[in-house]
């Protein structure tokens, strides 16, 4: 720089010296204060618990269920003195009245965990597997494909004389009343069971599960039923189980990206399989059956981009054979049904006390109902692209 320059002058000099502040209270303010650094334990803990995505998914799935389980217990104690107490309700068997009251329970249970949980992920309740275009055609449709699915079925087992019609039970306004009740009660199951297991449960599974997480949790469910179920319903989740081994495998070996939605398909349905090994009566078809429909649940989510189908059939296949045709459902006789019909000869095709849901025949059934909807939907772009698209973190 030299010293000549006429740009600078020891007046332009002294200005600048005299606009600069140096006060104590300004002195290295423009540094940055030093932070303390963070300690080990905490970093663990933080990459313990949380990944790219938010709440790791088995932190996220161990806590839905351990808060379902908790609120339907709350609510259904509050239910119980509510009910029993103060309104003297004495209504005992499967009644369209307790099966509402005990879907409500479950309902609010599954509801208000999902609640909890997305204020910790920071989503919003539709965004598992709630969303997507026409909801409420697919949902029409899906009822439409229940009843017919489930009449099928019943037709397929008269006309082979493994069920027997009996008089009509209901007339008049009684039809209404209980068709009504009946109607009530399933679309509140629809709701709880896909919305906790076709909803939270697949949408977390598939944001971070791999095929090695997925074997392993099929494989615990069949020790469980190995030490604990003693009927033979245990071999439909058996059977389940096996059903996804190689497939889930080579999608793996692939890298495919949509391994992570049919690697928690398959997890989600053995579960759903699964659970119903509690109900009294279920054979290992009726047991494989609701697995194996549970399966063409996932499958219309992911072609038609939200669980709206899964539910209008889910309940619609439910009030059919209860209400409508009078069948058992998964072991449980109905009270206040319009039609009445009565299983005959060999259980393995009549489903005997498990209803037609433990005939052989609905193996057909839902084979049948795979492939209409893979015809109606299957040619389009799947409506649901993957979360584990987004990002893959690992489960803790």
């Amino acid at each position: 720089m030299n010293s000549d320059d006429p740009s600078i002058s020891p007046a332009s000099v002294t200005a600048v010296a005299s606009n600069t502040d140096t006060s104590p209270e300004t002195i290295g303010s423009s540094f940055p204060t030093p932070v303390a650094p963070e300690p080990a334990e905490t970093r663990l803990l933080k990459q313990a618990l949380f990944g790219p995505q938010g709440l790791r998914v088995g932190w996220s799935v161990a806590l839905f269920l351990i808060l379902t389980l908790l609120m339907m217990g709350l609510f259904g104690a509050g239910a119980s003195l509510l009910v029993r107490k103060v309104l003297h309700f004495k209504e005992h068997g499967f009644t369209p009245l307790n099966a509402v009251l005990q879907e409500v329970i479950q309902f609010a249970g599954i509801l208000g965990a999902a609640f909890v949980l997305s204020l910790i992920e920071r989503r919003k309740i539709l965004d598992y597997n709630l969303r997507g275009p026409r909801r409420g055609l697919h949902f029409l449709v899906g009822a439409g494909g229940g009843f017919l699915a489930l009449s099928a079925l019943v037709g397929a087992l008269h006309w082979g004389g493994w069920l027997k019609f009996g008089a009509v039970s209901l007339s008049g306004a009684a039809i209404l009343q209980f068709g009504a009740l009946w109607g009530l009660s399933f679309f509140l199951t629809g709701l709880a069971e896909e919305g906790s297991v076709r909803c939270y449960l697949l949408f977390t599974l598939t944001r971070g599960i791999n095929y090695w997480w997925a074997l392993g949790m099929t494989a615990s469910m069949s020790l469980s039923c190995l030490y604990f179920v003693h009927n033979e319903g245990a071999w439909g989740v058996y059977i389940m189980s096996a059903l996804g081994l190689i497939p889930c495998l080579l999608l793996h070996l692939r890298r495919s990206q949509a391994a992570g939605f049919w690697q928690a398909a398959w997890v989600t349905s053995t579960f759903f399989g699964f659970i119903h090994t509690s109900n009294s009566g279920e054979t290992w078809i009726g047991i494989f059956s609701a697995a194996a429909i549970g399966f063409v649940f996932c499958v219309s989510i992911r072609v038609t981009g939200s669980a709206w189908w899964a539910i209008g059939f889910h309940a619609a296949w439910d009030w059919a054979q209860t209400f409508f045709y009078g069948t058992a459902d998964s072991g449980f006789q109905p009270q206040g049904h319009f039609l009445t019909t009565n299983p005959a000869g060999q259980v393995f095709w009549s489903g005997g006390t498990d209803g037609p849901e433990g005939s052989v025949l609905v193996i057909p059934i839902v084979l049948l109902t795979l492939i209409a909807l893979i015809v109606v939907y299957g040619r389009k772009p799947p409506a649901l692209e993957s979360p584990s698209t987004v990002a893959q973190p690992q489960l803790s």
